[in-house]
């Protein structure tokens, strides 16, 4: 198990041994509560319409607003294609079958059948004028008018019969051409130029009724041949391939929305159908599984975030401001997308809590755009790297100046991913790459503003310990920094050299320098209450200790924690230091003044020494910076032994680790031994610089 690894399982296990068991499960129901609660708001605010949407368009209706495409695309346009082939079909004649011949010989013998019976009723000597009619009408295939029915009836003999041979000639005649369904009318309009002119009126009247009647189509649709060819046509038209341009409107306000419009509106992702169950439940579904990852990162990685409320509620709150962020930029958009400044909260979850962190939080990010947008791969490499970039930009923010720089960095790592976009797809829009040029600088401008700013402010109303905050501590001039020089001039000087121990060492095992230098400044701040009782503050000859008795005393040198707390609540002081004051003695006691009362107890009768009374009430160090500000008192040591040798001092600087080590005030911090290795050289090497033998001047002589 590698020691990062092994930091990670003791953090877990110091976290659930120093809990108990109902602090446990009420931390157990506060992530759950946090994870419920992020499902909850993330989705909600994934759902909810912040802005009319897409869904409303309709096919017909009137556009509520201008639409432009948010991306580059070519695709194969079906309506277009289908128009095109529903063009070539529809230029295929219908096809009909030759004159069928069955049927004209079906029609001729039905006319001499027809004639024959008009003969019939015709010389039938029984039957009345209305009898006659009647039977004429009663004809089923044969639809004649009352007006031809009387001019059949009227007609002598020998014109009868010259009507009936006409009407069978006629006939013949006009069914030797094609007649289709739809040109029937016209065939019977052309039956009167065929009639025999020798005929009386009379009987051109009977005989165009008759052949009028018994005209019928010859020539019928052929569905099948037809259909083939038409279908021969489609197929040899080619899809329609359709190009849309990066902020090309695809539909403008007021406009009549075409299915073009929608196809191309559906191609980009820009329209889907409004509610549903399937889309709410897909979306809670991708943020549930969000949430479950980034808890199960903070419990596996950075468990002592749950000690610290705050920064969780930080997490949760960027989060959903991020997910709002998204969903007013991202969808339905072109270039503000681009503009987005999701590094952002990458970068300011590193600066606030921790580097790993904000790298993971730029991934979540980076899902989160990608699904907001539809599942756009350049958008969410595009926030993927500029998070990467600027939260390893800010990982050793020591300066104002580094906001910049990585604000310029993610502004570089934008334009170089959107160029890597558009060589591949060779997408060479010359107006377009320049609106992108200027989207994604703005990006990283707006990121590293929006980092600073916040930086400043939501540190201290988060609790959270800034690297700002404790510039602004290390000026000699801040108001408690001056005091204790003012009041305790030998506490100020020890805390001087102990923070550039602390620094050193900071630097050494990869803790946090600045915090390490600010926390040893003020480490002994509570000795500005009462400097005249710790040595380093007294006049030679001078000590109000020996007034005293060694429990009044060790108490009086121990309440230099608590004052040193108070003090530093008074002044606003963050809360790392004033850990690092509360913790940097642990739980060891005041030994000199221990031992003194144990040998008046051992010469004194009935007197008994509680060692309690004699020791800091901690609690141990849980941060390296505290344990190295705790092994840098040292310094104490040394200056007052004095060792005359380099090779005495670094024994002296051993021994005095390894009673902290072994004496258990290490066991709640993250050092290894291999740290307490490197620690000892640090502190070495600033010693050595300081209490080096100095050259001894011969006096002058008179």
């Amino acid at each position: 198990m590698n020691i990062a690894r092994l930091s990670q399982v003791r953090a877990r296990e110091r976290i659930s041994a120093h809990l108990p068991s109902s602090a446990r499960w009420r931390t157990r129901i506060g992530v759950i509560l946090l994870a419920l609660f992020l499902t909850v708001s993330v989705s909600g605010v994934l759902l909810v319409r912040l802005l009319p949407d897409n869904t409303d368009l309709r096919v017909g209706e009137p556009a509520p607003r201008t639409i432009l495409a948010p991306q580059s695309v070519s695709y194969v346009s079906h309506y277009l294609t289908e128009e095109q082939r529903n063009k070539a079909a529809a230029q295929v004649a219908p096809v009909y079958a030759p004159i069928d011949a069955q049927v004209v010989r079906k029609q001729l013998a039905l006319a001499r059948d027809i004639t024959d019976y008009l003969d019939a009723v015709r010389s039938d000597v029984y039957a009345t004028p209305e009898g006659r009619q009647q039977a004429v009408a009663a004809i089923d295939t044969l639809k004649l008018s009352p007006a031809a029915i009387n001019a059949i009836l009227s007609l002598d003999n020998a014109s009868w019969n010259a009507v009936r041979a006409d009407v069978i000639t006629v006939l013949e005649q006009a069914m030797r051409s094609e007649i289709r369904k739809d040109e029937l009318a016209d065939a019977r309009r052309r039956v009167p130029a065929l009639v025999g002119s020798s005929l009386s009126a009379s009987g051109r009247e009977a005989a165009e009724a008759l052949v009028q009647a018994l005209l019928v189509p010859n020539s019928f649709y052929d569905e099948a041949t037809t259909e083939q060819l038409r279908l021969q046509a489609r197929e040899k038209v080619l899809p329609v391939s359709l190009d849309i341009k990066q902020g090309e409107a695809v539909v403008r306000e007021g406009e009549l929305v075409t299915p073009l419009q929608m196809e191309e509106l559906e191609t980009l992702g820009l329209h889907q159908e409004a509610g549903g169950w399937g889309q709410t439940a897909g979306t809670v579904l991708f943020v549930a599984l969000l949430t479950a990852v980034l808890v199960a990162y903070i419990h596996l990685l950075q468990p002592e975030l749950w000690q610290r409320p705050r920064r969780v509620l930080l997490l949760a709150l960027s989060l959903i401001a991020a997910a709002a962020a998204a969903r007013l930029m991202v969808p339905e958009h072109t270039l503000l997308p681009y503009l987005f400044p999701a590094a952002a909260l990458a970068m300011l979850a590193s600066v606030l809590i921790e580097v790993r962190l904000g790298i993971f939080f730029g991934v979540l990010l980076s899902l989160l755009v990608g699904f907001v947008s539809g599942g756009s791969l350049e958008l969410v490499a595009y926030t993927l790297m500029g998070s990467l970039v600027g939260s390893l930009a800010l990982s050793q923010m020591q300066q104002l100046n580094s906001f910049a720089q990585a604000g310029a960095l993610v502004a570089l790592a934008n334009i170089l991913t959107v160029a890597a976009f558009r060589l591949f797809r060779q997408d060479f829009d010359t107006a377009g790459l320049l609106q992108l040029l200027v989207a994604t600088m703005g990006s990283g401008a707006l990121s590293a503003s929006l980092t600073l700013a916040a930086y400043a402010f939501v540190g201290r109303v988060f609790g959270i310990t800034t690297s700002l905050q404790l510039l602004e501590l290390a000026r000699p001039t801040h108001p408690l920094f001056r005091q204790l020089l003012l009041k305790a001039p030998g506490t100020y000087h020890h805390s001087i050299i102990v923070a550039n121990m602390a620094e050193r060492a900071a630097e050494a095992v990869g803790a946090d320098p600045l915090l390490a230098r600010v926390g040893a400044y003020y480490h002994d701040i509570g000795k500005a209450q009462r400097p005249y009782f710790f040595i380093e503050n007294q006049a030679e000859g001078s000590n109000p200790h020996d007034r005293l008795d060694p429990k009044t005393s060790a108490q009086i040198i121990i309440s230099h924690t608590s004052d040193g707390v108070a003090l530093a609540r008074q002044h606003g002081l963050p809360e790392r230091v004033q850990d690092i004051i509360a913790q940097h003695h642990g739980t060891t006691k005041a030994t000199f003044f221990y031992r003194m009362a144990c040998k008046e107890a051992k010469e004194g009768a009935g007197v008994t020494v509680n060692e309690s009374d004699f020791s800091y009430p901690g609690p141990l160090p849980d941060t390296k910076e505290a344990a190295i500000v705790m092994l840098a008192d040292v310094e104490a040591v040394v200056r007052s032994v004095h060792p005359e040798t380099p090779a005495a001092m670094e024994d002296l600087i051993r021994q005095f680790v390894e009673e902290k080590l072994i004496g258990g005030q290490l066991d709640h911090c993250n050092l290894t031994l291999r740290d307490l290795d490197n620690i000892r050289e640090a502190f070495g090497g600033v010693l050595k610089s300081i209490f080096h033998p100095r050259i001894q001047y011969p006096e002058e002589e008179k």
